[in-house]
């Protein structure tokens, strides 16, 4: 009850903002240091926060431990084969993956048209064409790269895949050039190649792989094989690792095992390509710990050395406040009561400079968030946890109290004899 009285008594108060007022120019310039290493820790922490949200929102449509994973040619001879030699890879060869590497999640062979510099697919409706490229895809595709599909369509589904069913799913451009503006695409007809397709779904383009365009059309994997003649060739596996893999070792595995089914030397990189994105993921999220990390040591360093300035203050304060305290001592006041009140003001400094450093790193995390809202670049809502702020401000009261407590230690242990003797 004592503590609590003291607390609130208007006297305490008074001693404390009369102490900070004979030094306003000193406290001030040491309470922004303070200020300044928690304004610090809030704009970097927020700011990296930022970029972690903006990846995860460009990313949340496709597995993080996505792999893609193409055929090129060999640089080295082996096995009587000459240098040079252009592989393919085959839709078996996902099943062999799939069953030899217990990591991978889910794999799927793609094939496509048009895609990649090559001709793309002329399209017919009525009057209207145009030229689109096309995939050949299985529906597991769909759980590595989510689809959105408009109200009223589909994905491709296993039906489509056994019956090589002369079905597809456009995307929005593809809609809008070849269909009226009020028209209901599904159900209707498109000629792609000069072969019919009835139109089963709409997706709304999503940047979910390192290629793709909001005009792309996908049908499924066997109907692309007779339309193309493709045989059991795949132009490239997608392929998702569970979350807990190891992605990186995970690509190594897969071009080990394609290397062995397709007689390619165990030392030729150059034979099999492979984009990682989980590893890409992995080193952006490490950048953003990183600034996240260092923005906690530079403000915590940056905290310290103001909350020290704040403890040189109240030393001097003591120091001029000799005879004052010696007369308080004299009339009565106990060591705890001296030693409180000298915590008090250390604590109160401190928890000032940190409330209004808080405010002005969220005022331009605000600000950094209203400028990057229409810029093309993965940046989302830039924000500090509650609980990262609120074990800051924690961090500066048990500081602000452990360097008060050297100040109040000084002023205890001043004898009122001696303090009245000070002139």
């Amino acid at each position: 009850m004592n503590s609590i009285r003291f607390l609130f008594d208007k006297n305490t108060w008074q001693e404390i903002f009369g102490s900070i007022g004979k030094n306003k120019t000193r406290t001030i310039i040491t309470v922004i240091g303070v200020l300044w290493g928690i304004f610090i820790y809030i704009a970097l922490a927020g700011a990296a926060k930022g970029m972690d949200n903006g990846f995860e929102k460009n990313f949340e449509t496709v597995a993080k431990n996505s792999i893609w994973a193409w055929s090129q040619s060999t640089s080295m001879p082996y096995a009587g084969f000459k240098t040079g030699r252009q592989l393919r890879l085959k839709v078996q060869d996902a099943i062999v993956l799939k069953n030899r590497i217990p990591e991978i999640q889910y794999i799927a062979p793609v094939n496509t048209r048009g895609a990649f510099g090559g001709a793309s697919a002329l399209t017919v409706r009525g009057i209207k064409s145009n030229s689109y490229a096309v995939y050949g895809y299985f529906p597991e595709i769909a759980k590595i790269a989510t689809q959105k599909i408009y109200d009223n369509g589909r994905f491709i589904n296993d039906e489509d895949i056994a019956q090589a069913r002369k079905v597809c799913v456009i995307g929005d451009r593809t809609q809008q050039e070849l269909f009226d503006k009020d028209e209901d695409p599904i159900g209707g007809y498109i000629r792609v190649e000069n072969i019919y397709f009835q139109v089963v779904g709409v997706h709304k383009f999503t940047q979910t792989t390192p290629f793709g365009t909001d005009g792309d059309i996908f049908i499924p994997f066997t109907t692309f094989k007779k339309l193309y003649n493709t045989g059991n060739d795949a132009q490239f596996f997608t392929i998702a690792a569970y979350d807990d893999a190891d992605v990186v070792q995970v690509e190594k595995d897969i071009k080990a095992v394609l290397r062995n089914i397709h007689k390619v030397h165990p030392e030729d990189e150059r034979a099999f390509g492979a984009f990682n994105l989980g590893e890409i993921f992995g080193k952006i999220m490490g950048f953003a710990n990183g600034i996240t990390f260092l923005s906690l040591i530079v403000g915590i360093a940056t905290i310290l050395a103001g909350v020290i300035g704040i403890g040189n203050i109240l030393l001097i304060s003591v120091k001029e406040r000799t005879k004052e305290l010696g007369i308080r001592r004299a009339l009565g006041a106990t060591p705890r009561e001296v030693r409180s009140l000298i915590i008090l003001e250390s604590v109160f400094l401190t928890m000032i400079a940190g409330v209004i450093g808080i405010i002005l790193g969220a005022g331009v995390l605000s600000l950094i968030n209203n400028l990057t809202k229409d810029i093309n670049f993965p940046y989302t809502n830039p924000t500090v946890p509650i609980p990262y702020v609120l074990g800051a401000l924690a961090i500066m009261i048990i500081l602000g109290t452990l360097i008060g407590s050297i100040p109040a230690q000084r002023a205890v242990s001043i004898k009122p004899i001696d303090a009245l003797r000070e002139e």
